[in-house]
Parts: structure tokens; sequence; C-alpha cells
């Protein structure tokens, strides 16, 4: 890979960090377009014959399940299923799935021609006016289908006010929480993981951009520019940068405090993208720009056992919640914690991943689903030391048919903190 012009980072920290004079946006972006190329071109996005397949999946499911039909509003699920990209606003837009057949979407009547251009199955589509019932489309479409009294799943996520006006336009029917959609997102096809690997790649690449541009005195508004422009000119949609620095690293979310890069001081980064829908999720921390101590050293390494525990621990079959149990057990015998207690592993191991960055299923205390090919997870049993500093490195792994296979390799040493 090309390397960036080291005098115009020096410049910006000359002149810029810290006091506004140079935007960091704007040098960021004329810094990526000069080192870095797409790493997308190749990709092979989710098609016409994986959603007929997502379908076929789901009614096989439902009729197994006794339900008749599902409700998806916009967001990942209606995408995953449907191909649709739209928002989500007072307007009803809505997806029904029958048990057997094509499904429906209902939308306002003026919305129809841009629902039109992302719609990717067959389906019939049924309008609404401004002064009409967005649900009485629906009622006719299943009464029509002979299911008036029969039981309908709701996608988790779909709001109170689309629950109360489909229950008040079908009072025989029963409503229940959709046991199918989750079933079939939390298990990846082979075309999944292909666009997740794409999304990890890019991170990546962003960070080893990124790195070596770090200077005392940036902000996190730099940095976070810095890894934006990288991996929009990698080719990934950014859906995050957070930047954590010193103390700040302590709390995984960050603090309001105001924060600059200090030599010997830890920088936090976890940083994520899409790529036709599918995210990744990476963190990396390291000492900046002197020989770490005696304690961050330890912590470094403490936190890279853990993520080797976890990943020798994600077998199919074990209990998702089994994960988090072996790291926590093992940083307590490190003299952490004991559970959440500071310092520590404030929260748990890991999260589910693919279309959205945090979904089912946790790797989490008490969590039973048995892990199963296809899942996602990340894994970031990172530890935090509050007034001090914290360590989290984060990298997704999936499950094969004989273990677990990483998206993006953790980092040998804080010497080499990217990987």
């Amino acid at each position: 890979m090309p390397t960036p012009d080291r005098r115009a980072v020096l410049r910006l920290a000359a002149v810029g960090i810290g006091v506004g004079l140079v935007s960091p946006r704007l040098f960021a972006q004329e810094k990526a377009a000069e080192a870095l190329a797409s790493l997308t071109g190749d990709i092979t996005p989710i098609g016409k014959a994986e959603r007929a397949d997502r379908l076929a999946r789901a009614q096989a499911l439902m009729q197994r399940d006794g339900i008749d039909a599902l409700l998806i509003e916009p967001g990942a699920s209606l995408i995953y299923y449907s191909g649709i990209r739209w928002h989500r606003s007072e307007r009803l837009t809505a997806l029904v799935i029958p048990a057997s057949g094509a499904p429906l979407v209902v939308c306002p009547f003026f919305e129809k021609p841009s629902i039109d251009e992302s719609l990717s199955i067959p389906a019939e589509v049924r309008v609404w006016q401004e002064h009409e019932s967005p649900y009485a489309p629906i009622a006719d479409f299943l009464s029509a289908k002979g299911l008036a009294k029969g039981r309908i799943g709701i996608e988790e996520s779909v709001r109170y006010f689309a629950v109360d006006g489909l229950k008040a336009a079908m009072p025989a029917a029963t409503l229940v929480k959709d046991p199918v959609t989750r079933a079939l997102r939390m298990r990846k096809t082979a075309a999944e993981i292909a666009l997740m690997q794409k999304a990890a790649d890019v991170t990546m690449a962003a960070y080893r951009w990124t790195y070596p541009q770090v200077r005392a005195g940036m902000t996190p508004a730099h940095i976070g520019a810095l890894m934006t422009a990288a991996t929009k000119q990698l080719g990934g949609k950014v859906e995050f940068n957070l930047v954590l620095l010193g103390e700040a690293a302590a709390y995984p979310h960050g603090s309001g405090k105001p924060q600059a890069v200090r030599t010997g001081e830890v920088v936090l980064m976890d940083c994520g993208c899409t790529v036709e829908d599918y995210q990744s999720d990476i963190s990396r921390s390291w000492v900046h720009d002197a020989t770490p101590t005696a304690q961050q050293r330890k912590v470094w390494k403490d936190v890279a056992q853990g993520q080797k525990i976890a990943f020798a621990t994600a077998r199919l079959g074990a209990p998702a919640g089994s994960v988090d149990d072996a790291v926590r057990g093992w940083y307590e015998a490190q003299g952490y914690g004991p559970g959440y207690a500071l310092p520590g592993l404030s929260h748990r191991t890991g999260h589910g991943i693919g279309m959205e960055g945090h979904e089912p299923v946790n790797l989490v205390h008490g969590e039973t689903t048995k892990l199963d090919v296809g899942m996602c997870f990340s894994n970031e049993p990172g530890l935090y030391l509050p007034g001090v500093m914290g360590i989290r490195m984060e990298d997704c792994f999936h499950m094969t048919e004989k273990e677990p296979a990483w998206f993006s390799h953790p980092p040998a040493s804080i010497e080499r903190p990217i990987g």
C-alpha cells in the first residue's frame, strides 16, 4: 500500500490540531484520495435468488410453527426479505409475508415509485391515501386468504402504533412475537459471510492507513476524520468511528471531557463500516509513541488472552453464555472483578453482528442459545480501569461447521497493535 505524504500530516499537527485552523475532514479526504484504492469492486450483492431462498425458508418455519403471516416495518429485516431500503415515519410502510404465496407491500400512494426502485422480490403492492387507514389493505389481503382469525407474527422492532393499528383492523386475529426472522438472520449464509468479510477487510485497511498518522495533540475528531475518509475511499460506508484517548478509554462508550493524544497514554479506537448492508466492528488499543508501562503492557496482554479464551470456548453446541463465563472466570483469577465490578470487564464479552452492528444473540452470562453454523459475534473482552485507562481489542468471528473463524485477526503485541 502506498505511504501517505508525512509532511502534510506534520503540517496539520503544526498549524491545525486542536485550534480548528485546518479542517480535519478536508485534509483527510485529500490524503485518502492520494493513498487508497477501493477494495469493494469485486463484491457480489445479495441477489434475487438469495432473497427468494430467505422467503422460502421463512415460510417453511412459519408453517412449522403455526404462524400465518409476518408483519415487517422498514429497517434491516425489511431489507433482508425484500431489498426495500426505506425510512420509518408516521406513515406506515410495511411488508406482510403470508405462510404461502407472494408477500404484500403496503405504502403511501405517493411513495410507491420510490418503493418500487428497491423492491427485489415478487410482491403485490397496495397503497393507501393520506385520509385512509394503512391497515385496511393489510386486513383485506389477509382476510382474502382466510386469515382474519389467524396468528400474525410481529417482527420484534415493529413500533407499537403499528401493532395497535393492525389489532384494531383485525380484532379476531392473534398477534404474537415473530419467532422466524431472528432465527433466520442470526445464521448467516455464505453470501452474507462474504460481505461481512469484505467490510472487515475495509476497516482493517483503514486502520493500517490511519494508525501511523496519529500524532500528539490530535483530538478524537481529527483521528475520526482520517479513519472516515480512508474507509470511504476503500469502498465502505462509515457506520461509526469512536476514538477514546487516555483516561477516557476507561469508559467503553466514551466521555464528554476534552481529549487529545498524549505521549505515553492509551489510544483506543472502535470503528466499523458497512458493505452492501453488512457490518464490521473492530477495536484497537495502543500506547502512543512511548514504551508501554508495566501496567499498560499487562492489561493489554490480559485482554489479548481474554480474546483467545473466548475464541477457544466458542464451539458448536456450546451455550453462548459459556463464552462470557470462561473469559470472566479467567479475569477474576487475575484479580479483576468479580463479575462486572471494576476494574475488569464491565460489559458482555460480545454481541451478535450482521446487518446491524448489534443483533441477537449475545455472548453474555445466562444466554442459553447454542452456537450454530453461520452465527457471527464480536469478541471484545475489554478491561477498564476508571481514572487510569482502558484496553479493548475487538475482532469478529463466525461459526463454521468445524470451528470459529476470524473476520479480522487479533494483533500480535502491544508494539504491533493493529494486526
